[in-house]
């Protein structure tokens, strides 16, 4: 009996669908699309930024499937997460019959070889194939992003624009401090009211007044330290007010009435995390990057330390508040067990345990906020 003849590997196409994948770029919009009855993956692009092109083009796919197939087919759409956001993914859940994922595309498996190639092309292949084998229910083939409302995507950007704002005074101010330090004057301090009054009074190290042009940059970077100190009281006041209008049973209340976690620590955990639904802790911990990495294959059995593939913002808060726990929580249970630890590494591993104290202060946190179970010895600052 001769062997069968070599041939291409069989698509499934009688899921009942079109499967789109979108590869968004400033310029062009990229559609890679399967649809029942054709074994071959069609492309098509259309200006970037232009909805009603992408929406016709859809419409396009969808009338060609129902001349060949003789039915309507809806459309699943996936688009990696980047710059565009998610106001292309609302725009397509509003159509009838369009149903849209956003994908986290770091979870996406690629080829480990050493020269990948890499185009639009492959990758909107690649989507059509991730969203197949997701729709199919494969584990662990991806992971979807539990997409925020528009009300829980705006009432984060106060934290991050303080953030930023807070980032760039400290950027001003040691620019201040070196452009001082260069003529010997070491002791200023911008951050004070008297500033000006202070710069007045400056003599460069050699007892000598500042020079024209330096005191006048001094002056104009003053001016715009004194702008972002004054944006900042503004942010502040937004995030304040903001939070005395939510109710009391909210992540962001609950969390501001444990000693040492002040207003804007608890914004930045409700903004950047615990809004989100959790089925377990292990969950919590790998949004925000803490979930260990270990590498385990036969003889060796290591650990990597943190995947560090979550939230940043929330990943910094949990290490700094951390410290903070330390501080004014000496009595829980936590930091009894993170002084335990280190007691027997000898002092050594305070930054490895305080990441450690990081994941579980975050679970307690999170189980707190949402299910109110009290952490064992933390004091409250308010009822």
């Amino acid at each position: 009996m001769s062997a069968a003849p070599l041939s291409s590997a069989a698509i499934r196409v009688d899921l009942g669908a079109i499967f789109v994948s979108l590869e968004l770029s400033k310029s062009t919009w990229l559609l890679t699309s399967l649809s029942p009855g054709s074994e071959k993956m069609s492309r098509h692009s259309v200006p970037g930024g232009d909805l009603p092109a992408l929406l016709t083009c859809l419409e396009g796919l969808r009338d060609k499937a129902e001349a060949r197939e003789a039915m309507r087919y809806p459309l699943i759409v996936i688009q990696e997460a980047g710059l565009d956001g998610f106001w292309i993914h609302r725009a397509l859940a509003l159509e009838v019959d369009i149903t849209s994922h956003v994908v986290d595309a770091a979870s996406i498996a690629v080829s480990r070889r050493h020269r990948r190639a890499k185009t639009d092309r492959i990758d909107g292949e690649t989507l059509v194939r991730t969203l197949m084998a997701w729709i199919r229910g494969e584990p662990r083939v991806c992971s979807m992003l539990r997409v925020p409302t528009i009300e829980e995507e705006d009432r984060r950007r106060i934290g991050r624009e303080r953030t930023a704002l807070v980032k760039e005074r400290t950027l001003h101010t040691n620019r201040i401090k070196g452009l001082l330090f260069s003529v010997g004057v070491r002791e200023y301090e911008p951050s004070r009211r008297d500033r000006r009054r202070c710069l007045e009074e400056l003599r460069t190290g050699s007892g000598q007044p500042l020079p024209a042009h330096l005191k006048a940059m001094l002056v104009r970077e003053l001016d715009r330290l004194e702008l972002l100190i004054e944006q900042i009281k503004q942010v502040e006041a937004e995030r304040d007010s903001l939070a005395a209008t939510t109710a009391s049973s909210v992540p962001q209340a609950m969390l501001a009435t444990i000693k040492g976690i002040g207003p804007e620590f608890a914004s930045v955990l409700a903004g950047e995390g615990l809004f989100r639904h959790f089925d377990n802790r292990r969950q919590v911990a790998a949004y925000a990057g803490l979930a260990p990495s270990p590498w385990c294959s036969g003889s060796i059995n290591r650990e990597q330390g943190v995947s560090k593939a979550g939230n940043p913002r929330l990943r910094t808060a949990m290490v700094q508040a951390a410290w903070l726990w330390l501080r004014f929580q000496p009595t829980s249970a936590l930091t009894r067990w993170f002084q335990e630890r280190v007691s027997r590494a000898g002092g050594r591993g305070k930054k490895i345990a305080i990441v450690a104290l990081a994941r579980k202060l975050l679970v307690a946190f999170w189980k707190f906020a949402t299910g109110g179970v009290v952490i064992e010895g933390a004091i409250v600052a308010k009822a």
